[in-house]
């Protein structure tokens, strides 16, 4: 799937967006869900996330993850990325993975329904997919308040950088310069853009 298409398709873009916009500020979202929400919309981030889910395999939901610790000045290990990744790959190969197969599968859907018919079904998987996606994070929100994860580190920058290096080394990936410095680039900005 060329990336242009697939950025445009992923679920945290366009209308399934800001239809959970409403959502995503009531009581029951977590803070982790809102700084996903907020960091993911900014310029060029969709694109390198979905870059990495592609090429190197790894789960958007986990990277955003590890970069809103690195906003509270948390390095996770090694050891902790594996840990993490051991709890939360059932619940997203049960559940986004396969939500999200079926939502692209249907960008081009068999010619038995009507094309605006299987559109409005694709737009309900999607947000269904999304929702499978919150759950993740709320989860995994969940788990890191239960038990803080990684050494505190003196800056936001050297954890994300940390973070970034390690899931690297979990994923068994290179993750590309100017992938990492898009995803610095945009953790520096003020919260409060990111959350808007």
């Amino acid at each position: 799937m060329p990336m242009p298409d697939a950025v445009h398709d992923a679920p945290f873009v366009g209308a399934t967006r800001r239809n959970m916009k409403a959502s995503t500020r009531s009581q029951e979202s977590s803070p982790f869900w809102r700084f996903s929400l907020g960091f993911y919309r900014q310029p060029g981030i969709a694109e390198v996330c979905i870059d990495l889910q592609e090429r190197a395999g790894i789960d958007v939901n986990l990277l955003l993850f590890l970069l809103w610790q690195a906003t509270l000045r948390r390095a996770v290990c090694v050891h902790e990325i594996e840990a993490l990744e051991a709890r939360i790959a059932p619940w997203r190969l049960a559940t986004v993975v396969p939500l999200r197969s079926i939502r692209r599968a249907l960008k081009s859907p068999p010619a038995l329904v009507a094309a605006g018919t299987a559109e409005l079904f694709r737009n309900k998987i999607k947000a269904v997919e999304l929702e499978a996606e919150r759950l993740q994070q709320e989860a995994m929100h969940a788990l890191a308040a239960a038990s803080p994860l990684g050494r505190e580190a003196r800056f936001p920058d050297e954890a994300a950088r940390a973070n970034i290096a390690n899931y690297a080394t979990v994923a068994r990936a290179v993750f590309p310069e100017r992938t990492v410095e898009v995803l610095l680039a945009a953790l520096e900005k003020p919260r409060a853009q990111q959350e808007e």
